[in-house]
C-alpha cells in the first residue's frame, strides 16, 4: 500500500487522538465492570477488548491510507456478501438470549448485523453520488437497497440496529439533497407505523415483535410498572447515574454494578458505571470527547472533495452520533432498551472494528480533501 507524503501530512490527528481517548476510558470502565466476574483473571475481558482495539487500530489505519474510491467499485460486492452473512447467521447462529447475531469463530463472536451498518452506507452513497434525491424515485430506489438487509435483522430480531440504518439512510438523503416535505412524510409514515405494529403485537393481533421487545417499550413509557423483572434494567441504570451526583464514588466504588445490581454493565449500561464512578463531571467530559470526535467528522464531511466522499463521512457521522445518543439516553430513561452500543466504550469487538472501519473511512476523505478548502 503506497501512500503519497503529501496525503500522509493531511492525516486528522485530533481524530485519531480522541478515538484513542475515548477507547482508553471504555477499558478503565470494562475493568471497574467486569474485574469481579473473572476473579482469577481481572483483566481478562479489558485484555480481550485491547486484543480487539490492535486489531480495529490496523483496520482504521488501512482504510485511512486507502482511497475511499475505491469502494464505488466494491459496493455491489460488499452488499451481496452482507446479504450473505446475514442470511446464513438465521441458519447456522445459536440463539443467545433470544436472538440469532452471532457467527461462533474458536472463542470469538462475530455479529454480521454491525457490519451491515458500513456495508448500508457504502451502498447508499455508491447508489446516490450520481442520481437526484429530489426524484421521489430515486427515495424509492433508496430504501430498496436498504430493506432487505434490515428485514433480516429485524429476523434475529436486533430492532436497534434497524433503526440505525434509518436514521443513517434518511440523513444521508438529506444530505444528498431530497426534498424535506418528503423526508418529513417518510418520518411520519415510518412513525405510524411503528405506533400501529406496536399496539397490534400488544393486542395480540400480529405478531412483528417478540416479547421481551414490547416489554421494553411498555418499561420505557413506565419502568416502576415491572420494577423486579422487566423495569430493573433501567431502574438500577437511573439509579446508577444519579447516585454518582457531581464528582462520583470514585473509580472501583460504584456500589450499583460492585454490587451487580446493574445488568448488562460492560455492554449495553457501561454509561451508567462512568456516571456512577465519576458523577456529572466524569459524563460531561466523556460527552465532551464525543462532541470533540462529531466536530472532526462534520469538518470532514464539508471539505470532502467530491459527493462520494461527502456522502460516505456524512452517513459515518450520523452512525455513530446516532449510537452516542441513544445509548446515553436509554441509561438514563429516555429512550427504550434497545441493545445499541456506546461507541468506543461499551466491550465487544465487532462494534469496535465497525466504527474503526467507519472512521478510517472519514480519516481517507480527510486526507483526500480539496487543495482549496485546506485554509
Amino acid at each position: 500500500m503506497i501512500v503519497e507524503r503529501r496525503f500522509a501530512k493531511r492525516i486528522d490527528y485530533g481524530m485519531i487522538a480522541l478515538v484513542l481517548a475515548l477507547f482508553g476510558v471504555g477499558c478503565v470502565a470494562i475493568y471497574s465492570a467486569t474485574r469481579s466476574i473473572v476473579p482469577t483473571d481481572p483483566f481478562y475481558l479489558v485484555k480481550r477488548q485491547l486484543m480487539w482495539g490492535g486489531v480495529s487500530f490496523f483496520a482504521f489505519c488501512f482504510m485511512m491510507f486507502t482511497d475511499y474510491r475505491v469502494w464505488q467499485k466494491w459496493a455491489l460486492v460488499i452488499y451481496v456478501v452482507n446479504m450473505l452473512l446475514l442470511l446464513g447467521v438465521l441458519f447456522t447462529a445459536r440463539v443467545i438470549g433470544g436472538s440469532q447475531r452471532w457467527y461462533r469463530i474458536g472463542g470469538i463472536g462475530i455479529q454480521p448485523s454491525e457490519f451491515a451498518k458500513l456495508a448500508v452506507i457504502i451502498t447508499v452513497a455508491r447508489f446516490l453520488q450520481q442520481r437526484d434525491a429530489r426524484d421521489p424515485k430515486v427515495l424509492l430506489g433508496t430504501f430498496v437497497c436498504v430493506l432487505p438487509p434490515m428485514a433480516l435483522i429485524l429476523r434475529q430480531p436486533d430492532l436497534g440496529t434497524a433503526l440505525v440504518f434509518i436514521v443513517v439512510v434518511i440523513g444521508m438523503l438529506f444530505l444528498a439533497g431530497a426534498q424535506m416535505k418528503h423526508l418529513a412524510l417518510i418520518m411520519g409514515v415510518g412513525c405510524l407505523l411503528v405506533v400501529v405494529f406496536t399496539v397490534a403485537s400488544l393486542q395480540g393481533w400480529i405478531h412483528i415483535l417478540d416479547e421481551y421487545q414490547l416489554k421494553r417499550i411498555l418499561v420505557f413509557l413506565d419502568p416502576w410498572e415491572d420494577p423486579t423483572d422487566a423495569g430493573w434494567n433501567v431502574i438500577q441504570s437511573m439509579i446508577a447515574v444519579g447516585s454518582g451526583g457531581l464528582r462520583g464514588k470514585g473509580y472501583l466504588n460504584g456500589s450499583q454494578h460492585q454490587l451487580s445490581f446493574l445488568p448488562s454493565q460492560y455492554t449495553d449500561f457501561i454509561f451508567s458505571v462512568i456516571g456512577e464512578e465519576f458523577g456529572f463531571i466524569g459524563a460531561i467530559c466523556l460527552l465532551c470527547l464525543f462532541l470533540g470526535l462529531f466536530w472532526h467528522l462534520i469538518r470532514t464531511v464539508a471539505c470532502a472533495s467530491d459527493r462520494f466522499g461527502f456522502l460516505l463521512s456524512g452517513g459515518v457521522l450520523f452512525m455513530v452520533s446516532f449510537h452516542v445518543l441513544i445509548n446515553i439516553a436509554m441509561t438514563i430513561g429516555l429512550a427504550p432498551v434497545t441493545g445499541i452500543p456506546l461507541p468506543f466504550i461499551t466491550y465487544g469487538g465487532s462494534s469496535l472494528l465497525t466504527n474503526m472501519l467507519g472512521l478510517g473511512i472519514a480519516a481517507s476523505v480527510y486526507m483526500r480533501r480539496d487543495k482549496l478548502m485546506l485554509n
